[in-house]
């Protein structure tokens, strides 16, 4: 039986979020739309999605990833604004230099969030939740958008905290709380488990992460793999993982939705070629070629399902995008509203992880507000 006693480092991490930022922005440039329903992202006659909307919005029930078509439906009044990512970036380098204010070890997880390891720090007489206070103030100030933040011993519960007295907010969960504070969390606050493995923790009787301590180790590895180690972990508050300072590219990635639906594969297999030479300039551009370790090519049908097809593969080429392509589509059958294809990157494209064109990038294909549509 393996011993899951682990000796960790007492941390003290602030998880930074600001609030509805690409809105908030938009707001801080136009003061007449605070009052207002107010959504960032793509217009509903080129099937966009909303990247995020302020919480006039959301009250109508509008939420980031939705069809911008839906989100106009239930809120007829919502003010659509195009994504001026250059703007949000100008923000996002005021907030980082903020951050970094306090310490080296600030781990940004996209635009508008970051980890921040304030262990060491010296501020605010080496208070975690008095620095939090303080940054939060200074981004107010300087940027003129809200931030909320979360202080806790580990990143996973620092991260749920951020989001417990949004928008605004602050929550700190001291050393001694932890365990009281993660029992009572829904099982599907848990980093990594989507709604899949949510509805499937709640079939097999597991609700909370109080639940879920009941299984053995042994129990989840059966009915999640590899992936049961990290539930069994994480029910417990149990978060190992550093901050990092050092970003490493995971992927790179192109895709395009298509107006109207492309009709059929053969259809889809004429656009391939454009697609591909994209995708090959851009790992030119990175100079991410020798860390190249897979293929993916990914799909979005007419009715909105999507399916992502993968290979190991060292070299790109042409022939095995289509082959995964073929794949893709065998298990939809339908005309396509995306076409994706990316790779996945190994350790040796670590050298060239911190280039301009890729913060901290998360996911392999692209966020949907910096898609392009034809």
């Amino acid at each position: 039986m393996r011993c899951w006693r682990l000796k960790i480092p007492l941390r003290k991490i602030i998880h930074c979020d600001c609030d509805c930022f690409y809105a908030a922005v938009e707001m801080r440039d136009d003061p007449a739309l605070r009052n207002l329903a107010v959504a960032v992202g793509g217009s509903a006659a080129q099937r966009g999605v909303i990247a995020t909307c302020n919480y006039a919005a959301r009250r109508f029930g509008v939420h980031s990833a939705m069809p911008t078509a839906q989100a106009l439906k239930i809120c007829p009044a919502l003010v659509l604004l195009p994504p001026d990512m250059e703007k949000y970036r100008v923000a996002s380098r005021q907030i980082l230099a903020i951050y970094r204010d306090y310490t080296d070890l600030v781990e940004p997880l996209s635009l508008d969030e970051a980890y921040l390891d304030v262990s060491e720090a010296t501020h605010c007489k080496g208070s975690a939740t008095l620095m939090a206070h303080e940054i939060r103030a200074r981004i107010e100030a300087d940027v003129g958008i809200t931030a909320s933040a979360g202080i806790a011993p580990n990143k996973f519960v620092a991260k749920i905290a951020s989001d417990w007295n949004k928008p605004d907010g602050w929550f700190l969960v001291r050393p001694g709380e932890v365990d009281a504070f993660v029992a009572a969390l829904p099982v599907g606050k848990l980093h990594g488990v989507g709604k899949v493995t949510g509805a499937r923790l709640n079939d097999l009787g597991a609700r909370t992460c109080g639940d879920l301590r009941s299984w053995t180790l042994g129990a989840l590895e059966h009915h999640f793999g590899a992936f049961g180690a990290r539930l069994y972990q994480l029910c417990r508050g149990i978060d190992a993982r550093p901050v990092s300072n050092v970003q490493q590219r995971k992927s790179v990635s192109v895709e395009i939705s298509y107006t109207p639906d492309v009709p059929d594969l053969n259809s889809a297999l004429a656009l391939l070629p454009a697609l591909f030479e994209s995708l090959t300039a851009r790992i030119a551009r990175a100079g991410a070629g020798p860390g190249v370790h897979s293929l993916q090519v990914k799909i979005r049908f007419a009715n909105f399902q999507h399916t992502t097809v993968e290979m190991a593969g060292s070299k790109p080429q042409l022939a095995l995008f289509q082959q995964l392509l073929e794949r893709g589509f065998e298990r939809g059958r339908q005309p396509l509203r995306l076409i994706g294809l990316g790779v996945r990157l190994g350790p040796l494209n670590n050298a060239r992880s911190n280039l301009p064109d890729n913060p901290a990038q998360r996911s392999l294909f692209l966020d949907e507000n910096e898609r392009a549509s034809v």
